[in-house]
């Protein structure tokens, strides 16, 4: 978000009236073309003030979300799905790194060994003792930033490649490079709120609401070779799950499809 629209926020409430908004926008519950509530209907809605409805609508009309037009009011504006939205699978994981890559750039922000947390060396099954290559990086699109990428690499591995390597070349090609053989990961996907730090980094207000995933990649031998946290805008995110129909008559169910449409998913 740009410092203007950060201004127009404002405080805490008008802050969290955006949010509400812009995510009912981006879902869909508020339609294009659909006309918002009026200032007045939407402090009593939310128990708040006039000044901070309109500080909240400025925001939104700020970020091109909506536009208020004589004689009906406050509409929204239809969202184009441009270059900047990235489109991941959950049934393609390791096949659509390549496009995911080819389409971004990547800004190296963190690049250091350090010790692992206790978390991510048990994820990773590491030693006590050991280190990990840590690095953080901001994925873009056309310049504009859509993930924050936490990675953490057994030691071993990552010193077969650089801070030079890395701001420059997909990490999965990094470790195929280090002689790993990538074979399965395990992974999580959940929502969270963007720190101060990561709000910087993705160009969004303290708070705004992410996409948070987290995958251990493991090599043939079952060992971690990659721990990763990863946040994303869901305006410049999406996550699509292709399922098919399977079971008998008397059980039929629903299960992720493998090899479905054209999509990316982060390296």
């Amino acid at each position: 978000m740009s410092d203007a629209q950060s201004s127009a926020v404002g405080g805490t409430k008008s802050h969290r009236i955006y949010l509400l908004l812009k995510d009912a926008i981006l879902s869909g519950r508020l339609p294009v073309d659909s006309k918002l509530p009026g200032e007045n209907k939407l402090a009593e809605q939310h128990g708040v003030s006039r000044v901070t409805v309109r500080r909240a609508m400025e925001a939104l009309q700020s970020a091109g979300l909506v536009a208020r037009k004589a004689g009906v009011g406050t509409v929204v504006l239809e969202q184009p799905l441009d270059a900047t939205v990235m489109t991941a699978s959950v049934s393609n994981l390791m096949p659509n790194m390549v496009k995911m890559s080819q389409a971004s750039q990547v800004r190296l922000l963190e690049f250091a060994y350090i010790p692992p947390p206790e978390m991510i060396r048990e994820r990773l099954g590491m030693a006590k003792g050991g280190k990990v290559q840590r690095s953080v990086r901001v994925r873009m699109i056309d310049g504009k930033p859509f993930s924050h990428l936490i990675t953490h690499v057994p030691e071993a591995i990552a010193l077969h490649y650089n801070e030079m390597d890395l701001a420059n070349t997909p990490l999965f090609v990094l470790l195929e490079r280090s002689g790993v053989k990538v074979d399965h990961a395990s992974q999580s996907i959940s929502a969270t709120l963007a720190s101060h730090d990561v709000a910087q980094a993705l160009d969004v207000t303290v708070g705004s609401p992410l996409i948070s995933l987290t995958r251990v990649v493991f090599d043939e031998q079952g060992r971690g070779v990659e721990h990763l946290e990863a946040l994303y805008r869901p305006d410049r995110y999406r996550i699509q799950i292709d399922l098919e129909r399977n079971g008998d008559d008397d059980a039929r169910y629903w299960e992720p499809r493998v090899g479905g449409g054209p999509t990316q998913t982060e390296g």
